[in-house]
């Protein structure tokens, strides 16, 4: 009984010594198996550190975000409630080390995990190329499930902008989350991105907010792990991504 009590009392002490960021990340992402030392430490028993101790700007912050970084901003689910405050972005401060060793290191990489499902069968009837690594396909055919009962939204769905494509970020050399078929584009006719309607890729441009796309699919998006670019300050409007670690309350 003692040995169960100190068992338990030792495996709450070393959880309790994890950052609750780390805590979220294991639960959704597998690929990690422990953290030591200030580094996550994966299966293949590579690692990354979590906290580089430094203090950056916005503008480092997208270029070269550590783990911890990931988490700086939060993310609310639901309606905007009030006007996004400058650089307020949550989910564009990414460690792309991080998504390397989660998707791949390279497109063939990425490409191996990929799986075509289609999107809404009934209301639009497209193949697209997703990552299968951690049921994220499963993920997005639920959300396509539901959103196919809603046919006052096909013409938000229909002409999906876009799925897996190893690129970068326009005016960046950061890969976008495309890369890792982790997002998806819907379409583009009923969006905005803060680049096209500014023609600017200057991160320090004053913006003014737009968007079309109706609440009820940001909802459905957000139910299942995907975060929405229409939250952010730099909005994305057509732009969904897995993020469920961000959506972790």
């Amino acid at each position: 009984m003692k040995f169960i009590y100190f068992f338990l009392a030792s495996t709450l002490w070393l959880q309790s010594q994890i950052p609750i960021p780390v805590q979220k990340l294991m639960k959704y992402y597998p690929q990690i198996k422990s953290y030591e030392n200030g580094r996550l430490i994966f299966q293949d028993h590579s690692t990354i550190l979590y906290d580089d101790g430094k203090s950056k700007s916005h503008k480092e912050l997208l270029e070269n975000a550590d783990i911890e970084d990931m988490f700086k901003l939060a993310y609310s689910k639901g309606s905007i409630s009030k006007t996004i405050s400058r650089n307020n972005d949550p989910g564009r401060y990414r460690n792309e080390a991080f998504f390397r060793k989660i998707y791949g290191n390279s497109a063939k990489e990425v490409e191996k995990n990929l799986t075509e499902i289609i999107w809404c069968p009934k209301l639009v009837n497209q193949k697209i190329r997703v990552s299968k690594v951690n049921g994220l396909d499963k993920k997005l055919e639920a959300i396509s499930k539901e959103l196919d009962e809603h046919p006052e939204l096909k013409k938000y769905l229909t002409n999906a902008g876009g799925t897996f494509n190893w690129r970068y970020i326009s005016g960046t050399k950061r890969l976008s989350q495309h890369s890792f078929g982790a997002s998806i584009d819907i379409n583009v006719k009923f969006s905005h991105y803060w680049q096209w309607d500014n023609k600017s890729t200057n991160e320090d441009i004053s913006l003014k907010y737009k968007n079309q796309i109706p609440q009820i699919i940001v909802d459905i998006f957000e139910k299942h792990g995907f975060i929405w670019g229409g939250k952010w300050y730099h909005y994305d409007t057509m732009h969904f991504e897995y993020r469920p670690e961000l959506l972790e309350e």
